[in-house]
């Protein structure tokens, strides 16, 4: 079958929501629309009709119709099968058959038009997968906003830390010879800007007081409360001279303070921005044997800047596991196949401006358990007094390195906390959730192995389901964007780029 456009329209032609597979104006379709209430016999009882070009396949629902628009020569049953779907869809995204109803979620039918039929053809999909698809871009809202926590957090500490060493350089300047004025704050805040920053903070929490605070603060100054709020800040300062930068902050629940090194927010991006963006789904078995692997990756597009919108992507596809690719319905497929170009069907038109447009998709689904990126087994054996868990891990795929590795182990409530044994990296025992986490700042080929013991009172099948989740800078398919160029000439253009792949769901059952 060939699907030239899909819409929702009332019953005098009025065009709710139209998608188009194929290039065509929108003068066109709206033409084609208004002239099918026309065609249709109020006598007889049909779910086509056709016109000397194109084949009207449609299904009424309630006061509007769902209605495909089709060459002639397409196959009418899977056309009629076609429109099954894309009947079952609209109910999904719109509580009521109505035309505001259709007007405010446009957008959502849009996107899972796309998933039923791409190029004019239809995808082996049902309507669960459709719903898996489209809920898929809503993770870049989590990673956006897990970025944005982290940066704030390590902000606050980055300020605890400068604060401190601000209040050290006055006790040492002090020491040996007092500085009126201002001039400790001006040795000091010349040095880097992020310490003028620091500067301007202090004054400005001092302002309630008389006086700026020149001289050597008292006990009650509010520039030391900000330096010594309790020992977090000395055990940050332990951990990042211990640890170097990978560090996990004590009172941070969801994710250590690493998050935002393997996510990178884009400062400085270029006129052309590409985000690379990968998660995966795994479940596993406690005995071995991967019941499902799922990695789901993106490349999106931002162009801020008018001359760079008439561009191209060279694909670097390094991908050897046959993972499954989708360029969007915009994009030229014959040059993407021929030379791993992404660029438009028309060469004349330019992508959009400031808006975030996804080119190219890929998906990955198997259960060979050497493409698992990190093993996880867990050996819980019973002894007089409970039971002894030994949980190691392993990274297969050693071109990754893993940030933030947090693996949840549940264990029994009401019976205390875990004894550890050996560990390698460092725990947490959260008492409420019942949930002992085994924390790695840093998994790559250096330490792609380590090991947890710990002993408690409990049965075997406590200690699961497992759960890990990490985050990482690197790229599992291996598929990157190597060049952008102009249509016109070839010319080379900058562009920056994000990577990231994140887990979305890990768990050894």
């Amino acid at each position: 079958m060939v699907l030239l456009a899909a819409a929702v329209c009332t019953k005098a032609g009025k065009a709710l929501v139209s998608r188009q597979f194929v290039e065509m104006t929108r003068t066109r379709v709206e033409g084609l629309l208004a002239a099918f209430p026309k065609l249709m016999n109020t006598g007889k009882q049909h779910t086509f009709v056709e016109t000397e070009s194109v084949r009207y396949v449609y299904q009424p629902l309630e006061k509007l119709y769902m209605v495909l628009v089709t060459t002639k020569n397409s196959n009418i049953l899977e056309d009629l099968e076609t429109l099954r779907l894309f009947s079952r869809v609209i109910p999904e995204y719109c509580r009521m058959l109505e035309e505001s109803e259709i007007s405010e979620h446009c957008f959502d039918l849009i996107f899972a038009f796309d998933e039923i039929v791409a190029l004019g053809y239809r995808e082996n999909v049902n309507l669960a997968q459709i719903r898996t698809f489209t809920e898929m871009d809503s993770h870049e809202e989590k990673v956006f906003r897990a970025v944005r926590e982290t940066q704030e957090r390590e902000a606050k500490a980055e300020m605890r830390r400068k604060a401190k060493e601000l209040q050290q350089a006055r006790r040492d300047a002090e020491r040996g010879k007092k500085s009126p004025g201002f001039g400790g704050f001006g040795s000091t805040s010349s040095s880097s800007s992020s310490s003028a920053i620091i500067t301007d903070t202090l004054i400005e929490a001092e302002k309630p007081k008389p006086a700026p605070a020149p001289i050597r603060p008292s006990g009650s100054s509010k520039a030391l409360k900000l330096g010594a709020r309790g020992k977090e800040v000395d055990d940050f300062v332990d951990k990042l001279k211990s640890e170097g930068e990978n560090i996990i902050l004590p009172h941070t629940g969801k994710r250590p303070s690493e998050a935002s090194k393997s996510l990178p927010a884009p400062v400085n991006t270029e006129s052309v921005h590409l985000r690379v963006e990968e998660k995966i789904t795994l479940i596993c078995g406690r005995d071995g044997g991967l019941q499902n692997m799922e990695v789901l990756g993106m490349i999106t597009l931002r162009v801020s800047d008018e001359k760079n919108g008439r561009i191209r992507l060279l694909i670097n596809n390094n991908d050897k596991r046959g993972v499954q690719l989708q360029t969007h319905p915009n994009v030229d497929k014959k040059l993407f196949t021929a030379e791993s170009l992404i660029g438009l069907k028309n060469p004349d038109k330019s992508f959009p401006l400031n808006n975030d447009v996804g080119v190219l998709k890929w998906r990955l689904q198997t259960t060979d358990e050497s493409l698992i990126p990190l093993t996880i087994n867990c050996w819980p054996s019973e002894s007089g007094s409970g039971c002894d868990v030994n949980i190691e891990y392993e990274l297969q795929e050693e071109s990754l390195e893993l940030n933030d590795v947090v693996i949840s182990i549940p264990i029994p409530s009401g019976v205390g906390a875990p004894v550890i044994g050996d560990l390698d990296g460092e725990y947490r025992h959260d008492s409420r959730r019942n949930v002992l986490e085994w924390c790695l700042p840093v998994v790559d080929v250096k330490n792609k192995t380590g090991s947890l013991e710990f002993s408690i009172a409990g049965q075997p099948n406590d200690f699961f389901p497992v759960n890990v989740s990490f985050v990482s800078k690197g790229n599992y398919s291996d598929i990157q964007v190597a060049k952008v160029s102009q249509v016109d000439g070839s010319s080379p253009v900058r562009f920056s780029t994000e990577t990231s792949f994140v887990v979305d769901k890990y768990e050894i059952l």
